[in-house]
């Protein structure tokens, strides 16, 4: 180990992997990675089922296929791996006088560790919401996971978590363990979603759910857990348009198991201490469209900027992130990073990247804007504004808050951005007075 990096990824799950080798194929060569957990590949490795790669390779691939790849990639490019390690802090250089970053990390091999970088890639991934975040009211019996949870005990350990199980949340974990759990001979009784629209991809709705007679109840949630020392059953109510329970719709459900899929948060307790500031509609930093943080030098990417739907678009802004990084330290020039914003306009919950740096419409690909709709639209149109003038649209038949949405804005289309981005969905008439 040294104490002094070029570049330091933190995170190596799919978007760290594909970040570092970016990076180094863009000419930095001085690059540490850095996981937490004992193996590299983040949560693809408890993803067992196929359906990855189908973007980015052209081919359909289980989740440990995928990072395979990856980890392949850099043990081949040679770059330093720790895993095991746990990053403490970072430290921005005007903390201490120095021109570059201090990272803090503990591993059992190395100790406590105080590391140099010129440059920092943050891609430290997402948690699944728990139950104290929901507060559900009830007892506190044995039987209650998240579904990310249930993936690891049954695809990785070994475990059936239980026999006769109640999921909350149609996301797209909840969806797949619902078909995993089937075949693993539970009893899945049900999904409950609060909203009237499910957060998965629709191709999961299908393939996962409807292929296994397994019945989505929308607008609906569980409203108390019963049992002392194991989940006896739950009671489930009809929600209104405020997702507020509806009295008298209330169901008891006999059960052992409770599932929760009900959202993920990018982890970024570490961003927000060294002062990056966060995105309170994706709980992530507020990136340009190289991933650039407010903090020039510290770059995001993945699911810690925000929750994507598939691990190819992870890949890809991964990629971005890595190549911007290594140019910044070959070519090192002063540009006001998030010089234009770029914002959600009608039926759009969110946009990332949320600036575009001053320099933008300089690079010859472009630059691509993902966000994600309000609802399940349908006839949209997908619409980019520079001020009063619309630059971009493309038309999509559908669009669900489950999938995510790209617009790829090219060099010529770049030039015209004269003030605020604004991001829209559009309907005909008819469509947006219902």
């Amino acid at each position: 180990m040294k104490d002094r990096y070029d570049i330091v990824v933190v995170g190596g799950g799919p978007a760290g992997l594909a970040a570092a080798a970016a990076a180094y194929r863009h000419g930095a060569r001085d690059i540490l990675l850095l996981e937490r957990d004992r193996q590299l590949g983040g949560i693809l490795l408890q993803c067992i089922h196929s359906g990855f790669g189908l973007q980015y390779f052209k081919e359909e691939l289980t989740g440990p296929e995928y990072a395979a790849r990856f980890i392949a990639d850099i043990r081949e490019l040679g770059i330093a791996c720790r895993t095991d390690t746990a990053v403490l802090r970072i430290d921005a250089p005007h903390a201490d006088g120095t021109t570059e970053y201090t990272v803090t990390a503990v591993n059992p091999m190395d100790g406590l560790m105080t590391l140099r970088a010129k440059a920092l890639i943050l891609a430290s991934g997402c948690r699944e919401r728990t139950r104290g975040a929901l507060m559900i009211p009830g007892s506190r019996p044995a039987g209650v996971f998240t579904a990310g949870t249930a993936q690891r005990f049954v695809n990785r350990e070994g475990y059936l978590p239980g026999r006769n199980i109640v999921i909350l949340g149609s996301g797209d974990i909840g969806l797949i363990m619902a078909r995993r759990l089937t075949l693993e001979g539970a009893d899945v009784k049900c999904i409950c979603e609060v909203m009237p629209f499910s957060s998965g991809l629709a191709r999961n709705i299908a393939q996962c759910a409807d292929d296994f007679h397994i019945p989505i109840r929308y607008s609906r949630t569980v409203t108390r857990i019963h049992g002392a020392n194991r989940v006896e059953g739950v009671t489930t109510a009809a929600v209104d348009d405020r997702r507020n329970p509806i009295p008298g719709t209330e169901e008891y459900i006999e059960c052992d198991t409770l599932l929760l899929s009900v959202g993920l948060i990018p982890e970024n307790e570490i961003a927000q201490a060294c002062g990056i500031p966060l995105d309170p509609a994706t709980a992530g930093p507020f990136v340009n469209e190289r991933r650039e943080t407010a903090i020039p030098g510290i770059f995001a990417c993945g699911n810690a900027v925000h929750v994507h739907d598939i691990v190819d678009f992870v890949t890809e802004e991964s990629i971005t992130a890595g190549r911007s990084a290594a140019e910044d330290l070959l070519k090192p020039a002063y540009t006001e990073s998030h010089a234009i914003p770029v914002r959600a306009g009608e039926r759009v919950r969110y946009t990332v990247p949320q600036y575009l740096s001053q320099n933008a419409a300089e690079y010859p690909d472009g630059a691509s804007i993902m966000f994600r709709s309000t609802g399940v639209y349908r006839g949209a149109v997908l619409t980019a504004y520079s001020g009063t003038e619309r630059i971009a649209a493309q038309k999509k038949a559908v669009v669900r808050p489950g999938e995510m949405l790209v617009m790829h804005l090219t060099q010529e289309q770049l030039k015209k951005i004269a003030a605020q981005v604004t991001i829209s969905i559009e309907l005909p008439k008819e469509e947006a007075a219902q």
